[in-house]
């Protein structure tokens, strides 16, 4: 009795001084909101747990309603993880204004983006641009506080993404087969980080960007007629720089084309298309020259290193942004692989593999000026250890200049003026060359009539200049593998990287290669057809990987090679018999032309819809208002690569069923090649 009247003195003093306290209400958990992209939905803003009503349109911005029949429907597009793209049934995008409230925009721009996060099925929304939260403002829609919040509900009426499709169908093939082989083409050399190359500024377009098509595939005031990227662009490609309309989304009139060099033609969506139609693995190559970065009249850092690191970054928020759009981490379909065990796996999972190689002339800075080198082993040792954090395969000792590790191999006509003169600016030198025999890096490579054009378009000798006068006929760079050269090689063979052998002079390629046949080394390989024949038979020999580049299936009437016709050559060297597979090299965005329309393509033309090499249904693919046709297009823009690839096939006559064993074993042979290299 007594234990009972203590117990209840203690529950009246409880009770008078308030209880046990409460326990703790859990604020919410905030977490990125990662699966709207493509909704269709109502927007019920509450402050607290109370709500003022559903959001519609108003005059000038956005008012509330209390009947949700009345609200205005909101389509969700994501511009990068958590964050998003609205628009409302007309197709205008809310965008914070700096009055307060948000109001109906014309077109995407950094205010009309939303970093939305959710918790217990409500959602916040602030302005990435502003920082300010989404809620009601003096009557409106606009900046709101901390406890705004929004309920979200399906709905009807939204406006259609303003988007590519891919117009391929049907369920593809595994793209390993019963044994675990990858069964799929590759793509050995791609530059679709080309946006962030160069400065920035000499390409137009982006592969992706917060906005879409639209924003990323809109024409640049600087390359339409007579701007200094049409002026660039008529040196480097021989376009036309006075009718250049430079109308980009919806229309397409004046680019892409397949020799168009200096626009944007590998956008996600068509990457995407050829993923679908049987892609694979997709090399990306990172891309710098600090000479012709200071030619543009915009840009950001020239440092080659520098350009190097903004397409790292590039690349990697690329892979979030299709993620983004394919609903969340990890989900989409273009995934960044650093290693060949990652290749495997996500060509188990049916993805599309991305490597990553780097191409340029002052690699670490390793230029060599008036033959004196301007870096040292440790800085290519600091240099690798960075580009191994990027998670870079493989890279090209030499491009376009002679550096401090070696010769260049030589280009021709105009480009080949324009780059010689760079290598002057670069070096302090012109090429070197000497007359040869059998294996050589090209013809004279420059002549009165290629520099004449040059001056045309307003380039010129650096003060005090004498044009070199070379032999005619074959010739060679005098200069080969140096010392810094071979020490760079003997670091990448200890790192299994992939030593690219294309843009070396035949001397270096060849020193190259003495040091892969010591070693045992498969870690080599040309992948764009910028190698001599010799050196393609030595590196097939010490079990290298060949790709050819993607030239017309036959003749184009551009006085160019065809596809086959390097694909048979290379099959029949004394080691043509090594090659287990052979893969494509597109330089997309590289500055060079993509294939044009076969001359007999109106005789035979490529059928559409056609079934690609993993079963997909493939019809034409449309952007915007322009439909494109490989029979009359040719390779415009990296989607037609689908219709490449079949049209190869189809064009090889009894030559088929061995080429498309040879493509379809091109990323398993690259792997293998890159595990072997790592072993």
């Amino acid at each position: 009795m007594a234990r009972l009247r203590k117990l209840a003195a203690g529950l009246l003093v409880l009770g008078l001084v308030g209880g046990l306290p409460a326990p703790a209400v859990a604020a919410p958990a905030w977490a990125p909101a990662h699966d709207l992209e493509g909704a269709c939905v109502t927007l019920q803003v509450y402050d607290g747990s109370a709500s003022r009503g559903y959001v519609q349109r108003a005059s000038v911005g956005y008012g509330f309603t209390g009947a949700a029949s009345s609200a205005e429907p909101f389509r969700f597009e994501a511009t990068q993880l958590g964050r998003y793209l609205l628009r409302d049934s007309t197709g205008k995008p809310p965008y914070q204004s700096v009055l307060g409230w948000v109001w109906a925009g014309d077109a995407y721009g950094d205010r009309a983006d939303w970093t939305v996060s959710v918790a217990d099925g409500r959602y916040r929304f602030v302005s990435t641009a502003t920082g300010q939260q989404l809620g009601v403002y003096l009557g409106g829609l606009g900046a709101g506080n901390a406890g705004s919040t929004v309920a979200l509900a399906p709905a009807n009426g939204c406006a259609a993404v303003p988007d590519i499709a891919t117009g391929v169908s049907g369920t593809a093939a595994p793209g390993v087969d019963a044994n675990g082989k990858m069964v799929g083409w590759i793509d050995a050399h791609a530059h679709i980080t080309a946006a962030e190359a160069f400065g920035g500024s000499l390409h137009c377009g982006d592969a992706y960007a917060p906005g879409g098509a639209p924003v990323a595939l809109e024409g640049c005031p600087s390359h339409a007629t007579l701007g200094w990227g049409a002026l660039l662009e008529a040196i480097i490609a021989g376009t036309d720089p006075i009718n250049s309309a430079e109308d980009g989304w919806p229309t397409f009139g004046d680019w892409p084309q397949h020799d168009t060099m200096l626009h944007e033609a590998s956008y996600f969506r068509s990457l995407e298309r050829a993923w679908q139609s049987g892609q694979r693995v997709l090399n990306v190559l990172l891309v710098a020259n600090r000479v012709i970065c200071g030619l543009t009249l915009e840009h950001t850092s020239c440092d080659e290193m520098d350009q190097i690191r903004a397409q790292a970054t590039y690349l990697r928020q690329m892979q979030d942004y299709v993620d983004a759009r394919s609903g969340g981490p990890g989900k989409g379909w273009f995934r960044l692989a650093t290693t060949p065990a990652q290749v495997r796996q996500i060509a188990a999972q049916g993805k599309l593999a991305v490597t990553i190689g780097v191409e340029n002339s002052e690699i670490f800075g390793c230029r060599e000026v008036d033959d004196v080198p301007q870096c040292t082993r440790a800085q290519i040792d600091a240099g690798l250890d960075e580009l191994a954090g990027m998670g870079v395969s493989g890279i090209y000792p030499v491009h376009k200049f002679d550096n401090a590790f070696g010769g260049t191999r030589f280009d021709e006509g105009v480009t080949g003026a324009a780059v010689n003169v760079g290598n002057l600016i670069s070096t302090g030198h012109w090429w070197q060359a000497t007359s040869c025999t059998g294996p050589s890096d090209n013809e004279q490579p420059l002549v009165s009539d290629d520099f004449a054009r040059l001056l045309q378009f307003g380039v010129g000798l650096p003060a005090g200049a004498i044009l070199p006068v070379y032999p005619s006929g074959k010739i060679c760079n005098v200069r080969g593998l140096t010392e810094l050269g071979r020490y760079l090689v003997e670091r990448m063979m200890d790192r299994g990287m992939i030593i690219h052998l294309d843009h070396m002079s035949v001397k270096a390629a060849s020193a190259v290669l003495d040091m892969a046949e010591q070693a045992s080394y498969p870690g080599v390989a040309s992948v764009h057809s910028w190698s001599d024949p010799s050196m393609v038979n030595r590196l097939l020999g010490v079990g290298g990987f060949v790709a050819g580049y993607a030239f017309s299936a036959t003749g184009d009437g551009q006085d160019t090679p065809t596809f086959l016709d390097e694909w048979r050559a290379n099959k029949g060297l004394a080691n043509g018999s090594k090659i287990s597979g052979y893969g494509v090299g597109t330089d997309v965005n590289g500055l060079g032309t993509q294939a044009a329309p076969r001359l007999d393509a109106g005789a035979r033309p490529l059928t559409y819809p056609f079934t690609a090499t993993n079963g997909t249904r493939v019809a034409k693919q449309v952007y915007g208002s322009r439909t494109f046709d490989l029979n009359t297009d040719g390779v415009a823009q990296y989607g037609l690569y689908a219709d490449w690839i079949t049209d190869l096939i189809n064009q090889a006559g009894p030559d088929a069923t061995l080429l498309r064993r040879h493509l379809l074993s091109g990323a398993e042979a690259y792997t293998v090649m890159w595990e072997k290299a790592r072993a």
